[in-house]
């Protein structure tokens, strides 16, 4: 006795659904948590709105090598490692110290006084989105990075890709009308209500979810980031300088009389394209590097796209290199920002929100493809007695 064999349609639709109990709730997982992390930056500012204004007065800010020095003193043993400072008068300095050599863990980031270096208070609501996107990468697993988390998240965006195909498949119309692609039948009873509402919901946003997911596979999978950045890049990703973990050795001593080397470049920034700057993340030099990182935002700018670099020597302070996001050809652009692209700011606040509204749709994908496969095993099993009466009638006839 030969077994059929289930045309590729029915093939499709059991993947899809067997996807959709499986890697479904996952999805819906990560789309809650990727939603509450791409407004992570206007969540933290609004519950830290005391911490992020001084009172500035007539007082001048501090060169970076006291500020660092003096959050130091502070800190408890903690080594400064990234300063964002901000233009305006009033606004705070955010401080980011260097990871622990031994645990690799990033201390808490502190908001200090730029004008004294006085801390004013850790980080609000930092510990509870580091856990948000550990939950988002790995499913806070044992392992992190390194665990099955990863590879978990990882498949799970990989069958984000096969619900869009499959589904696109599933529900292509033997008639192309624009009302049968785009707008849902919310009036019709029953499974095929939820089923417009699903596939329509579905079709629109597959755009974006195919953007994420194929951004989110950078991260699950280096070898296919690698790929990605050769195709639009045309080259290797950079480099990034190597640094002993949790440490940072003080530069070569100036010599007697002169500013140290941190200073100096400094100095040269603001005196030089750094006067168009708004938001300066300036990255002190550690053991191993050889370079001061200067990335900034021009004045009245927001999106981290934009965002140019600089670098100095960590010896003498003279200036290395420099690189404006105008120049960068978009394939790099993409790249090196690959952050704002999964979550949609690479394209303007609109996009961001779209994004944002596809993520937290992802529970509702889940939901009525839940709903649908209950509904559509509920009648399998009512037109089971009915199928099992009629062949008793054929066989006593």
């Amino acid at each position: 006795m030969t077994l059929p064999i289930p045309a590729p349609r029915t093939v499709l639709f059991r993947l899809h659904w067997a996807l959709g109990l499986t890697a479904g709730f996952v999805l819906a997982l990560m789309g809650v948590t990727g939603a509450l992390m791409s407004y992570e930056e206007a969540i933290t500012a609004f519950a830290n709105r005391d911490r992020t204004r001084v009172e500035a007065g007539d007082r001048v800010p501090l060169a970076p090598t006291a500020l660092a020095a003096r959050i130091d003193a502070q800190a408890g043993g903690r080594r400064v490692n990234v300063l964002t400072l901000s233009d305006h008068p009033q606004a705070s300095v955010f401080v980011r110290f260097a990871r622990d050599p031994e645990t690799r863990t990033r201390p808490p980031s502190v908001y200090a006084d730029p004008y004294d270096g006085a801390v004013l208070g850790p980080v609000r609501l930092e510990a509870a989105f580091t856990t948000v996107r550990d939950l988002h990468r790995w499913l806070l697993l044992p392992g992190g990075s390194k665990g099955w988390g990863r590879t978990i998240t990882g498949l799970c965006t990989l069958a984000l890709i096969v619900f869009l195909a499959t589904g696109l498949y599933l529900r292509w119309p033997k008639v192309h009308r624009w009302r049968i692609w785009l707008k849902p039948s919310l009036s019709r009873p029953g499974r095929p209500r939820w089923w417009s509402l699903h596939a329509v919901a579905g079709t629109w946003l597959t755009p974006v979810y195919l953007v994420i997911a194929l951004t989110g596979l950078t991260w699950s999978y280096p070898s296919f980031k690698d790929g990605v950045t050769w195709l639009l890049a045309g080259t290797p990703e950079r480099t990034k300088p190597a640094r002993r973990a949790g440490s940072r050795e003080a530069p070569p001593a100036p010599e007697a009389g002169s500013e140290p080397a941190l200073d100096r470049a400094w100095a040269a920034f603001r005196a030089g394209e750094g006067r168009e700057a708004g938001l300066v993340i300036l990255t002190l030099p550690g053991a191993d590097t050889k370079a001061i990182r200067i990335r900034w935002l021009p004045r009245g700018v927001d999106a981290l796209s934009a965002r140019n670099e600089a670098r100095y020597d960590a010896a003498t302070g003279a200036l290395l290199a420099t690189e404006h996001a105008a120049g960068t050809p978009l394939g790099r652009r993409l790249m090196d920002n690959i952050l704002e692209v999964h979550r949609g700011r690479f394209f303007g606040d609109l996009f961001a929100l779209l994004f944002c509204l596809a993520a937290l749709a992802m529970p509702g994908f889940a939901a009525t493809g839940l709903t649908l496969y209950v509904l559509r095993r509920r009648a399998a099993t009512r037109r089971r007695p009915e199928t099992r009466a009629a062949s008793l009638r054929e066989a006593n006839s």
